[in-house]
């Protein structure tokens, strides 16, 4: 069975950004190595602060897209549910 990821990092000043993956720890580890150009480099955005596991590619693309739609406190509320300390989530999901 395939997994695919929707994720939120964050900055250490807060700024946030959501992607979508088939793996989770690959990706999340070229954002903290900052390997790939663009807005996560640019910003240093790079701490896994939430994410969702889902079998469907298309369920997961669907899922990214209505997250980004939404407004800074909605996806904040969101990330409370699941970490409500903002901790850093890399740790757990590479064992």
């Amino acid at each position: 069975m395939n997994a695919y990821y929707v994720y939120i990092l964050s900055s250490p000043t807060g700024t946030l950004y959501i992607g979508f993956t088939n793996d989770l720890i690959r990706r999340i580890y070229e954002h903290r190595e900052k390997l790939v150009d663009g807005f996560t480099k640019r910003y240093n955005i790079y701490r896994l602060i939430y994410y969702e596991e889902y079998g469907d590619v298309n369920e997961a693309r669907d899922r990214e897209k209505q997250l980004k739609g939404w407004r800074r406190k909605k996806k904040l509320d969101l990330i409370r549910k699941m970490n409500p300390k903002f901790i850093d989530l890399y740790d757990e999901i590479i064992g």
